[in-house]
């Protein structure tokens, strides 16, 4: 009778204890729901993640919580798109604003990403002449090119850039470059594109008001000075480089926010579809 007495105490206090915390796990669903409805997302996430940490076993709370984090998940990733539409067109008007100001070089037959040069970079303008060239393609990757011409080659791979100061900066060896000669002249050229370029042309970009000593490295050295105008290429190329680039951002992070949209929505539609199903067979 004792042992009878003592496990209907047992089994009483278990169930209080599980109705207790079912309830507090009702209390923490009421106050996400309340968040939610709201704006406020985080706190809806907090209270949902709470009642999985402290109520693991109250099942109907936690059923519950799971189909409204899909809800605030798929708000979320619709603010986001809205931000993201919004700061898009704001990037979009600045391109039109200047884009008039570059030249694009782009063949239709062979070319899907056309390329930006500052005008006074066109080869036609600048040819028999020992300058950096700055070019952007139409999604931001900015790269340079070191072009050398004269009478004898120097079989220069790389170059280093040098501010009045004594700062500097070196490219590291080139893994696009080539030579030829022309009715007798040498021409050299070596690219060099932004992220591997030794930051060159960040560190021209920060001295770009300033006179820069540039010299060829290879089997021979030459140095010139940059002029006016290319360095007035650099500064304007390195600015649209900076706006297409986060204008490719934005297209990835919309790219991600619409699948994660349709991850969600697929989730929620499966789980409604599971629900129906088993109304069905009652």
């Amino acid at each position: 009778m004792k042992k009878l007495i003592v496990g209907l105490c047992a089994a009483l206090l278990l169930a209080s204890c599980g109705n207790d915390a079912e309830k507090k796990a009702n209390e923490r669903l009421a106050t996400a729901r309340t968040a939610f409805g709201q704006g406020n997302y985080n706190e809806a996430k907090l209270q949902i993640d709470s009642i999985k940490i402290l109520y693991p076993k109250a099942y109907d709370a936690r059923r519950e919580g799971i189909k409204l984090m899909q809800q605030v998940e798929l708000k979320e990733q619709q603010q986001t798109l809205v931000y993201l539409d919004s700061v898009m067109q704001t990037k979009q008007k600045e391109l039109e604003a200047i884009k008039n100001k570059y030249v694009l070089e782009k063949d239709a037959e062979y070319q899907q990403i056309g390329n930006y040069f500052w005008p006074t970079q066109t080869v036609e303008k600048n040819l028999h002449r020992s300058f950096l060239r700055f070019q952007v393609n139409e999604r931001g990757l900015m790269s340079m090119t070191s072009i050398y011409c004269g009478g004898s080659n120097i079989h220069h791979f790389a170059v280093k850039v040098t501010a009045p100061d004594g700062s500097f900066a070196e490219t590291p060896a080139s893994k696009d470059s080539y030579e030829t000669t022309d009715l007798g002249e040498k021409i050299e050229k070596a690219d060099y594109k932004m992220g591997a370029d030794g930051n060159v042309m960040g560190f021209l970009y920060l001295n770009r008001d300033k006179n820069i000593k540039v010299e060829y490295i290879g089997e021979r050295k030459y140095s010139t000075t940059m002029s006016p105008s290319d360095r007035q290429a650099l500064a304007g190329i390195y600015e649209l480089s900076q706006l297409l680039s986060s204008i490719e951002q934005i297209k990835k992070e919309q790219e991600e926010a619409n699948l994660k949209i349709e991850f969600v929505t697929r989730k929620i539609e499966q789980k409604q579809q599971e629900e129906a199903n088993k109304e069905k067979e009652k």
